[in-house]
């Protein structure tokens, strides 16, 4: 708080009092009053009112000055009011009532989100669970017809169920960082369960899969990861080139952490987009040519890697093929550290 913006919000009620001296003087003058009085009267008049100006400054100073530089510390703001003490003067009682009337109101609309969201959540979990049924009772039936029609339509449910999986992990994001549990786990049985259930679309679309020899450990929530490898899968098969389609996985291990590598040889990513594929809702060329693209799933891979800690990396070349990388840390403390 400085001195002079202090004074120029009172600089209206020192002029007016300035005039009315100064008329006063002249009139004490012109009546043959001794200078020495007028001098005592100015003593007075402004000795008073400059010290009770003093004293106002130098309360609200060592008020709002904290107060000020509490606020630009703090990386979440609205905590502020948590801090504030109630202060000695009117203005400031005045501000720290509508402050905490404020905070109050603040609390009482996130809460009522948090509800909202907490129910929603629950309702597409709930829908989740019972839209699965009847899919799983439509492949069932598909799986005893044997013709091209059914194989189209039992990929076309796959699609739908996949689209349904990513709409509840959707839901969960928010919380994965409350909803996931770290444990030792094989890599290979996670990548194997993920291609088990994609199976049937490799066969479809001609897919030639190379899985290398790999026995490692992993620590992070198995579940998660599933759903991360199921995306990028799905990805290379989605935007697999017309001939001689291949998809390679295998890993690479390095001092402090293991790396998953998912490469294809598709239609690759132009290099414009390349850096805004985990962006939500973004599509790029590939998306608009395909028309299938919600620009959710690569997002989704990002935010769940990031909430368990876990680095993920595409590099592509257009009409190339893209290669996806996730990065492991070796050991569950390094995990834990970060």
């Amino acid at each position: 708080m400085k001195i002079s913006a202090y004074l120029k919000e009172r600089s209206a009620f020192l002029f007016v009092n300035v005039l009315l001296f100064l008329a006063v003087s002249v009139f004490l003058w012109v009546i043959h009053v001794p200078a020495w009085l007028i001098i005592l009267l100015f003593l007075c008049w402004f000795t008073p009112l400059f010290t009770s100006y003093a004293l106002e400054f130098w309360q609200r100073k060592n008020y709002y000055d904290p107060l000020v530089k509490n606020a630009q510390l703090l990386d979440q703001q609205y905590l502020l009011t948590e801090m504030v003490e109630p202060p000695d003067f009117l203005e400031g009682q005045m501000m720290y009532e509508i402050l905490q009337s404020t905070n109050k109101q603040m609390h009482e609309h996130v809460n009522q989100h948090k509800r909202m969201q907490t129910e929603y959540r629950e309702y597409v979990e709930t829908w989740v669970h019972e839209i699965k049924t009847p899919i799983a009772a439509a492949k069932l039936i598909i799986d005893n017809q044997q013709n091209t029609a059914a194989k189209g339509l039992y990929e076309e449910l796959n699609k739908i169920e996949g689209l349904v999986e990513q709409a509840l992990y959707y839901a969960r994001s928010s919380s994965a960082d409350k909803d996931y549990l770290v444990k030792e786990f094989k890599l290979r049985s996670c990548v194997t369960n993920v291609l088990k259930k994609n199976a049937k679309a490799f066969i479809y679309n001609k897919i030639q899969l190379e899985l290398a020899e790999f026995e490692d450990v992993v620590y992070s929530d198995e579940k998660w990861v599933e759903f991360i490898l199921n995306q990028l899968i799905i990805n290379s098969i989605k935007y697999s080139q017309a001939d001689k389609k291949h998809i390679r996985i295998f890993v690479s291990r390095h001092e402090h952490n293991l790396v998953l590598h998912i490469a294809d040889n598709g239609i690759g990513i132009d290099e414009k987009d390349i850096r805004r594929v985990f962006d939500k809702g973004f599509t790029g060329e590939n998306g608009r040519a395909f028309q299938a693209s919600t620009g959710i799933g690569l997002y989704l891979c990002k935010q769940l890697a990031d909430k368990l800690h876990l680095g993920i990396d595409i590099q592509s070349v257009k009409h190339a093929g893209t290669e996806v990388t996730i990065i492991f840390p070796k050991s569950k403390v390094t995990l834990l550290e970060q």
